[in-house]
Parts: C-alpha cells; sequence; structure tokens
C-alpha cells in the first residue's frame, strides 16, 4: 500500500467522498473524530460506512480516523465501520504499544492501522514502542494541535510559521520512530490550503528529512505532495549509478563516482529509493530533489 498522500474527508459528507476519490490520492481518510460534531457522528458513521461498501475497483485506499480509543465513541465507530471492511483505521491520541495493540486485538483481516502519535503529553514518551507489535502497523503520523492544547500551551508555531522547539523534537521522534519501525514516517497537514508555494517547500523538508509521505486536508495539495514523494527522473539515475557501481566493483568498501566518495550508506539509499520507485512507478512526475530547480 503506497502513502504519498493521504487526504482526510469529514464523515458526514458523503459528498465529498465521491469527488476525492478523482483527487489522486493514495488514500483517503474519512474523517468520524475532529470533522464531525457530536451530534452528527451517527449519520457520519452510517455514511461511512455505506461508502465503504460500494464498489472499490479505481478507488485510493479507504482509511477511516475513529474516535480515541478509550472511549465509547470508538466502540460505536468500530461497530458500524468494522462490518465495511475499511483498508485501514487511523487511530488518534495514540500512546505507544499498549494502544496499538489494545486495537489490534478487536481487528480481524488486514485492516492496517496508522497512529497519530503525539497527541498526548503521554505519547511523546511511547514514539520508540511501535516496533514489533503488530503487521498492520501502516506508519506513524504526528499532529501539531492537540498536544498543545492538551499542555496549555499557546501555539505550537513561530510567527514565521515554523514550529517551535517542542513541536520540532515531537515531528522529530515521530520520524524516527516509524523508521525504527520500520514503517513509513508521514509528514502532518500543512494548513493553509491555499498556499501551495508553501506547502511546495514544506513538503520538500519532509521528503529532506525522512518522510515518504504526507495527510492533506484539501484535494489542491495532493498533486503537489504526491510530486514531492515520488523519486524524480534525475533521482533515479543518480541511484542507479550507484548501484551498477558497486555491481561493477563486488567486495568494494568505498568508490569515487563523480568525484565524490560513495559507501555502503549510499548503496542502502539507492536501493531504497530504486524500490520506491518500482513500487510508485515513479519518473517524470517527481519534483526536482530539494535545492535543485528544473
Amino acid at each position: 500500500m503506497r502513502l504519498r498522500s493521504l487526504l482526510f474527508v469529514p464523515g458526514d459528507r458523503p459528498d465529498r467522498m465521491a469527488k476525492a476519490c478523482g483527487s489522486g490520492a493514495d488514500a483517503l481518510i474519512l474523517d468520524l473524530e475532529d470533522a464531525v460534531a457530536p451530534a452528527a457522528k451517527r449519520d457520519a458513521r452510517a455514511a461511512v460506512a455505506a461508502f465503504l461498501r460500494e464498489p472499490r475497483e479505481g478507488r485510493p485506499a479507504l482509511f477511516v480516523r475513529i474516535n480515541p480509543l478509550d472511549g465509547k465513541l470508538a466502540e460505536e465507530d468500530l461497530a458500524a465501520v468494522l462490518p465495511a471492511r475499511p483498508d485501514g483505521l487511523v487511530l488518534p491520541k495514540a500512546e505507544g504499544a499498549r494502544t496499538l495493540a489494545a486495537l489490534d486485538a478487536q481487528l480481524s483481516g488486514d485492516i492496517a492501522i496508522l497512529p497519530i502519535a503525539t497527541e498526548t503529553p503521554a505519547a511523546i514518551f511511547q514514539l520508540g514502542s511501535y516496533a514489533g507489535v503488530t503487521p498492520r502497523l501502516a506508519g506513524l503520523t504526528w499532529g501539531a494541535e492537540d498536544l498543545p492544547a492538551a499542555i496549555g500551551a499557546a501555539t505550537s508555531r513561530e510567527a514565521d510559521g515554523g514550529y517551535t522547539a517542542p513541536y520540532q523534537m515531537a515531528r522529530s521522534l515521530t520520524l524516527f520512530g516509524a523508521h525504527a519501525a520500520g514503517v513509513p514516517a508521514i509528514e502532518t497537514v500543512y494548513p493553509d490550503f491555499r498556499d501551495l508555494d508553501g506547502l511546495a517547500a514544506y513538503t520538500a523538508r519532509g521528503r529532506r528529512d525522512g518522510f515518504t509521505g504526507m495527510m492533506a486536508i484539501h484535494p489542491a495539495q495532493v498533486a503537489v505532495i504526491n510530486a514531492a514523494f515520488s523519486p524524480n527522473t534525475q533521482e533515479i539515475a543518480a541511484a542507479q549509478a550507484i548501484v551498477d557501481l558497486f555491481a561493477a566493483n563486488p567486495g568494494a568498501g568505498a568508490l569515487q563516482l563523480n568525484g565524490r566518495m560513495v559507501d555502503a550508506p549510499h548503496l542502502k539509499a539507492a536501493r531504497a529509493l530504486l524500490s520506491l520507485a518500482a513500487d510508485r512507478g515513479a519518473g517524470a512526475l517527481g519534483s526536482p530533489p530539494p535545492g535543485e530547480r528544473p
């Protein structure tokens, strides 16, 4: 399952669900949590379940964001949507292995789980605990809104829009926690959906830092996100050159390529990029590498 772009869709807006399928997103997140008012939860569950039961051919993967697992709303969400077999569940307020295992125990079949792993203070101390819990783990993602609210912080952002130090840390720990668990690291949303230039810069930083995909709040963001997280032709050619060089020099520890040294970490990264490109059918659709212009 490729997860470059995951587009949120309110669970009480079935009209938007159908339109979102044409956005190009790799996955939709049908939201039963924050996007749905308490009075609309029941109708939203019914709408999501009905949408999940429609034919899936040609559609992106369909995830459902349920409500936090420690409340009755989550029980009602699961009772409504699990019979309709979503491809995955987005788990808010996740607090590490314990929460992941608790949801895993309630599932059957191949339903994936994507935890939002930084929304409570306790969650921050569990970001290294996700490895080995369940093969359902589809990735880790994070958020910069619930955590400051939980601790009484005024904001998670500087005046220029960048994250303040505590939330830079939360982002970094999510990134390393995902890679430690061997799953994709999914960047959080970019809230200004009209600012596509700002989004492009944000996605470039995410790709540079090791994130492999990103959540979106508007269909207009999807193309920018997909391009940023797809290897482009220059990257593929450079990676192939490294792989070919080591294939031509078996047993070598370090070699020179175009005036620079390459060694085992470069070879590992090159192989990973070529595997990613093969999985995504990447090529000319990808953006130039960060710092380069076409």
